[in-house]
């Protein structure tokens, strides 16, 4: 059999339950034709980066999976035929990653990061970013980003012409 990373994306507005519900559906299927699911994650409601079907939010889940090709080719099918699956994805993948994933392990760095109280950057790491020897991101003090017209100046009421 083969192994495979499959990740969905139900919508933001369903419930916990459903999303449980969903899981435990597609779990079903993929024992049904003969695979197991050997590690299920919920990531929890995640922004996405762009609206999809007028979403802005979502519920991730991963599942890897031990099972043939035909259990993937329903489980797509039954997410496509799905209102609350808003996109999924499926892997085929040399091995499966044993312990937390990558975003798990992030959402723990995250949780204590927020646990030692760093605040924003700029506290931890000793300054503000105007504080750092190159100066701020939008060029030199003075003129910012003025090309060959050289530094802002403000204008004499003397150089405003009212169409005379």
């Amino acid at each position: 059999m083969a192994l495979y990373e499959h990740v969905f994306l139900a919508r933001q507005d369903a419930s916990p339950q459903q999303v449980e519900e969903l899981t435990a559906q597609m779990t079903g299927i993929v024992e049904g034709l003969g695979g197991k699911v050997t590690k299920t994650e919920n990531w929890g409601v995640r922004s996405l980066t762009y609206r999809m079907n007028k979403n802005r939010k979502a519920h991730f889940v991963l599942l890897n999976i031990d099972a043939p090709s035909a259990a993937i080719a329903e489980i797509e099918r039954q997410e496509r035929i799905s209102e609350d699956v808003i996109r999924y994805l499926s892997v085929r993948v040399e091995e499966l990653e044993e312990g937390p994933s990558a975003m798990m392990r992030k959402a723990d760095r995250d949780r204590e990061r927020d646990d030692r109280g760093g605040g924003f950057r700029g506290e931890r790491e000793g300054g503000f970013r105007g504080d750092r020897e190159g100066g701020f991101r939008g060029g030199d003090r003075e003129g910012g980003f003025r090309g060959d017209r050289g530094p802002r100046r403000p204008r004499d009421e003397a150089e405003t012409t009212d169409g005379e």
